[in-house]
C-alpha cells in the first residue's frame, strides 16, 4: 500500500516531534535532579545509580543574580553578522559562541537549508530556544544532546566553527597555547587545542562576566521572547540588518551552487524561469516582520533591543561599536579597540576563510553595486520596496546611479535603542 505524501509528511514531522521530546524528558530529568549542587544532594544514599550519575555530571540554572549580560546577536546569512560577532569575540570578558543553533539544525532539520517550508524554518525553535537558555547558563552540557557523534567523556571534535570563539581556543579550555599563538587563524586554532573539552570550556564561560552569541537562524525577534522574559537571564537582542541587495550579491558569490541560477541571470541578463525567488524574498519578509516588532517597542522588548545597519557599522565602526557597548552596559575594552583598527582598512585577499573578518569596512558595504546587474537591483527594489523604505535603503532609478558611489543609497536614520 503506498503513502499519500501528506501521510508521509506528517510521519517526517511527528519523528522530528518525537526525537525533540526524547532531548527535552532527558535534560528536564537531569534538571531537576540537582537543583542546588550540594553533599546532600549528590550524597552515596541516593537511590540509583542514574541519579547519581545525572547530579554528578548535570550543571544546573539558577536565577541571574550576578546580572550577567547575555548578548544575542540576531542575523542572516551574509549580513556581516561574524564582523560583528567578533567585537565581542575580542573581549576580555565576554565568552562568544559562533552559530551553536547549526547543531540543533542539523539534528533535527538536516535539509532546512534548502527546504522552502515556514513548518520547518519553525520547527526547531523551541530546542533553539532551550539551546540558548541553557548555554547563557553556562550549561555547554546540553549541546551534546545535538553533535553528532555524541561526546565522549564530554570531548568531542565536531563543535561548528569552535576556532571562532576565542575563549574556546584560549587557557583553560586550550592549554596548549604559547604567547606567540595569541593571533591564531581558525583552522590553527582547532590543528594546536585538538579536541574540545565541554567541562573545561563550562569553566571558562563561568570565568567570563558576559555571554555572547552569533545566530542567523532564528528568523525574528519575536521568536526570542520566552528568553527575553525569562528572569533567569539578562537578555539583549542586538539585531543586524544589511541592505538585501548587498545580501544577495555576497550570497551570490559565496554560495555559488545555491545561488547558481541568480548568477546566471546576473551573466546574461535573462532571467530563469525557475528562479527561486524565495532566496530573496525571505530575507526581506523576515526584516519586516521582525524590525516592525522593534521598532514597534512592545513593553517586553523595553531596554532588550538596538537595531543596527551593518552600513552604519561599515562607515564608523568604531562610533557605532561605543554605541552598542553603551546599550548593553559594558565598558567596551582596549583588544576590541585594537581589533577594529586592524581589521576594518584591510585588504580582502588578507583573509582566508569565506567567513573571513578583514576588510575595508566602508568599501565592502558598497560592493555590491558593482556585483549586481541593474535588471536584478530593480527586480529587488521592486520585490522589497517595503523593507528598503522601513530602513532607509534608497532605490537606483538607473544603472548610473547604481554605480555613481558619489550618489548614497542609505540614508541617514538614528535607530536609537529602546531604553
Amino acid at each position: 500500500m503506498q503513502c499519500s505524501w501528506k501521510a508521509v509528511l506528517l510521519l517526517a514531522l511527528a519523528s522530528i516531534a518525537i526525537q525533540y521530546t526524547a532531548i527535552r524528558t532527558f535534560t528536564a530529568k537531569s534538571f531537576h535532579s540537582c537543583p542546588i549542587p550540594s553533599p546532600v544532594n549528590c550524597s552515596l544514599s541516593q537511590d540509583t545509580d542514574v541519579a547519581d550519575r545525572l547530579c554528578d555530571e548535570s550543571p544546573t540554572f539558577s536565577y541571574n543574580l550576578s546580572r550577567k549580560t547575555h548578548v544575542l546577536i540576531l542575523a542572516t546569512t551574509r549580513s556581516g553578522s561574524s564582523f560583528v560577532g567578533q567585537l565581542f569575540n575580542q573581549h576580555f570578558d565576554v565568552f562568544y559562541l559562533f552559530e551553536p543553533l547549526y547543531h540543533v539544525q542539523y539534528t533535527l532539520i538536516p535539509k532546512l537549508t534548502q527546504s522552502k517550508s515556514t513548518t520547518d524554518r519553525r520547527v526547531m525553535l523551541g530546542a533553539s530556544r532551550d539551546l540558548l537558555r541553557s548555554l547563557y547558563d553556562c550549561d555547554l552540557y546540553f549541546l551534546e544532546n545535538y553533535i553528532k557523534p555524541q561526546p565522549v567523556n564530554h570531548t568531542t571534535d565536531r563543535l561548528f566553527r569552535r576556532g571562532a570563539s576565542k575563549a574556546l581556543c584560549s587557557p583553560p579550555v586550550c592549554e596548549s597555547l604559547g604567547p606567540v599563538d595569541l593571533h591564531l587563524e581558525e583552522g590553527d586554532c582547532v590543528k594546536k587545542c585538538g579536541t574540545l573539552n565541554l567541562t573545561l570550556a563550562t569553566e571558562s564561560c563561568r570565568e567570563h562576566g558576559h555571554v555572547a552569541i552569533k545566530t542567523v537562524r532564528v528568523p525574528e525577534v519575536s521568536d526570542l521572547r520566552a528568553l527575553v522574559e525569562d528572569p533567569r537571564l539578562n537578555l539583549k537582542v542586538i539585531q543586524l540588518v544589511r541592505d538585501p541587495r548587498g545580501i544577495l550579491a555576497s550570497r551570490s558569490e559565496t554560495f555559488r551552487d545555491t545561488y547558481r541560477l541568480w548568477r546566471i541571470w546576473d551573466g546574461t541578463g535573462r532571467k530563469p524561469y525557475n528562479l527561486d525567488v524565495t532566496q530573496l524574498t525571505t530575507v526581506c519578509e523576515d526584516f519586516w516582520n521582525s524590525v516592525s516588532t522593534g521598532l514597534n517597542r512592545p513593553p517586553w522588548l523595553k531596554g532588550k533591543y538596538m537595531l543596527v545597519r551593518y552600513e552604519d557599522l561599515a562607515r564608523n565602526p568604531m562610533k557605532k561599536t561605543e554605541e552598542i557597548y553603551d546599550f548593553l552596559g559594558i565598558p567596551m575594552d582596549s583588544n576590541v579597540e585594537r581589533w577594529i583598527q586592524n581589521n576594518t582598512r584591510g585588504d580582502r585577499s588578507s583573509s582566508k576563510h569565506k567567513y573571513g573578518t578583514v576588510r575595508n569596512s566602508a568599501a565592502t558595504a558598497e560592493k555590491w553595486r558593482f556585483r549586481l546587474s541593474y535588471e536584478i537591483v530593480a527586480f529587488t527594489q521592486h520585490a522589497c520596496q517595503q523593507v528598503l523604505a522601513q530602513l532607509g535603503y534608497k532605490t537606483a532609478g538607473s544603472e548610473m546611479e547604481l554605480k555613481n558611489l558619489s550618489i548614497s543609497l542609505v540614508e541617514e536614520r538614528d535607530f536609537l535603542p529602546f531604553s
